[in-house]
């Protein structure tokens, strides 16, 4: 049996910036890194960890962020009657990267050298993306069997406030993967293949409870916004890949430390366009770490439906975890 490429150690990739897997515009090109999440490796985690039933959601309000970032459009919600008013519907004008979302393989390209035209994943080009009627790597690969298995959470913002460590999330204020590695030893948490792993940075927290209207404004209208994030080393490249984890979501508003902090590395272009990996961003997780503190467990089963939209670019990640 041919060794799979995610048993083979970052440092001896051929090339770690691309490991794409599947024929152009198959299922295994677009289920990417989550090919990952076997039955067995679902079935393991559901039964581990899956002990007392309490339930926990991560979606933050799709109306957040309520000043849009980067020229974003806010989301806007109408209710519309139905036969008179008898009942109603409603609409959904929506960009899912204003508020809790799962990047999806066609969020973000990678250079490649020697080339003039950034690729992303499997080798996939803009115009193929631009072109609506190929649905190339497109998020109903991901929605076809959705994305469940086992969470693990690093509490980096409760670990930083005990330690006296002050900082806004809104500064280039980087997670450091010493603190992470000290994080998961003090609270004994042994990290699995499969794992999607969670970081919690305090973004939503901030903005939801003390930020006024004008600062929420003024970084709306920043036209270089800072975003704290984990650090974007080859040494945090190495051990996301060698762990194993299937995906990776926090409640930074970028997951990695922006803007990038080295000209070299910048994390979207390896595990997006070079791995297939999703990307969770402005996941709600208050909530997740109350439940971890109280239960005094870092892991949880966790499930997520995205968007059936062929083509599609991002999702809500419609994200549930059990415990």
């Amino acid at each position: 049996m041919a060794e799979s490429p995610f048993d083979i150690p970052f440092d001896k990739l051929p090339n770690p910036r691309q490991v794409w897997l599947g024929k152009p515009g198959s299922y295994e090109e677009g289920l990417g890194k989550l090919a990952i999440l076997t039955p067995e490796v679902v079935a393991k985690a559901a039964a581990g960890e899956i002990r007392c039933g309490r339930r926990v959601t991560m979606g933050w309000e799709l109306t957040k962020l309520d000043y849009p970032n980067l020229n974003r459009q806010p989301c806007h919600h109408k209710i519309v009657p139905l036969l008179g008013g008898v009942a109603f519907d409603d609409v959904y004008t929506m960009n899912p990267q204003q508020s809790s979302q799962w990047d999806g393989l066609r969020h973000f390209s990678q250079t490649v050298p020697g080339q003039s035209e950034r690729v992303f994943y499997g080798g996939t080009t803009v115009e193929e993306i631009n072109d609506r009627q190929n649905d190339r790597i497109g998020l109903q690969h991901w929605a076809r069997e959705g994305i469940a298995g086992r969470g693990v959470l690093i509490d980096y913002a409760t670990w930083a406030e005990k330690k006296g460590i002050k900082y806004t999330t809104f500064s280039a204020h980087q997670v450091r993967f010493a603190d992470i590695l000290e994080i998961a030893k003090e609270n004994n948490i042994t990290f699995q293949k499969g794992d999607i792993l969670f970081v919690r940075v305090g973004v939503t927290k901030e903005w939801d409870t003390s930020m006024t209207d004008g600062q929420k404004r003024a970084y709306s209208d920043n036209a270089s916004p800072e975003h704290a994030g984990v650090e974007a080393t080859t040494d945090i490249l190495r051990w996301l890949w060698d762990t194993g984890f299937a995906a990776i979501a926090s409640d930074a508003i970028s997951w990695e430390v922006y803007p990038p902090q080295s000209p070299d590395i910048f994390l979207h272009e390896y595990v997006l366009a070079g791995w297939g990996m999703p990307i969770g961003e402005l996941f709600d997780l208050e909530a997740l770490a109350r439940t971890c503190q109280e239960l005094q467990r870092w892991s949880f089963f966790v499930t997520s439906v995205p968007l059936n939209m062929p083509g599609g670019v991002s999702s809500p990640p419609n994200m549930m975890a059990i415990f």
